[in-house]
């Protein structure tokens, strides 16, 4: 199975503008300056933003997923540990090779979820959701089943 990660050039079109402190230990990212895009790794009707680093490198980056209404994205796996912070919305995650609704565990706004990487998991949406994702990069998405990747259609 081929690894797919986010395109670097993605990435570089996504960054902020941030205010950054004159010794840089220190940067602030307003709501209204973040950067969405259409992310190719996922369905139509997501959107992506990068908030610090670069997700496709080396180091540690944050980013957002804003997702509508009945999102779902299948299973799949990371590369790396992925931390999942809920921002507004509902998160319902499972893991297993399948995507079952009637399993896994719903996150609420203000919750976390943890997922090591390697390890198949999938997530579903059912209301408009924002969430916040950090960790070491570089991070991708790699889908159990190739024809669930976007990137292929």
């Amino acid at each position: 199975m081929n690894k797919f990660t986010i395109s670097a050039v993605l990435a570089a079109a996504v960054l902020p503008t941030f205010a950054v402190a004159a010794d840089d230990h220190h940067a602030t990212v307003q709501p209204d300056a973040l950067k969405w895009t259409a992310p190719a790794a996922y369905a139509a009707g997501a959107q992506f933003s990068v908030i610090k680093g670069d997700p496709t490198k080396e180091g540690m980056y944050v980013v957002r997923l804003k997702v509508p209404a009945g999102f779902k994205i299948p299973a799949h796996t990371h590369p790396n540990d992925e931390n999942v912070t809920v921002l507004s919305g509902v998160f319902h995650i499972g893991t297993g090779d399948k995507l079952d609704e009637k399993k896994g565990e719903t996150i609420k706004a203000g919750g976390y979820s943890y997922v090591a990487k390697g390890m198949t998991h999938y997530a579903v949406f059912p209301v408009e959701t924002v969430i916040q994702l950090h960790g070491m990069g570089p991070q991708g998405i790699t889908y159990v089943n190739p024809a669930d990747d976007p990137r292929k259609k």
